[in-house]
């Protein structure tokens, strides 16, 4: 598994438009794509960004934390929340907010 630190903004900026497997239980699986991600804003004590998620319209996937997978960046576990749906599928939002370490 992905220790915390490497799911970075840089680390998602490389693999923007590419798949995603999401485990949803029971050995159902599903494909995801990257489709978004947020500007990286950085504070003295905090670093945040958003990733979005683009889904199939015919499988919803309910706010929840879900089991990633991806070729490059591997396995981690990541809260999403549905935040939207257009003819392309269904958005899903993960958001870090990461506290910084002081020197």
């Amino acid at each position: 598994d992905l220790a915390k630190d490497q799911l970075t903004h840089a680390a998602f900026s490389k693999n923007l438009n590419s798949k995603f497997c999401i485990h949803l239980g029971n050995e159902k699986e599903m494909d995801i794509e990257l489709s978004e991600i947020s500007e990286h804003m950085i504070s003295d004590r905090q670093e945040r960004f958003s990733v979005f998620f683009r889904g199939p319209l015919d499988s919803f996937v309910p706010q929840g934390t879900y089991r990633f997978e991806h070729e490059k960046m591997g396995t981690f576990d990541l809260f999403i929340v549905p935040v939207g749906k257009s003819i392309l599928g269904f958005l899903y939002e993960g958001v870090f907010n990461n506290l910084r370490h002081s020197s």
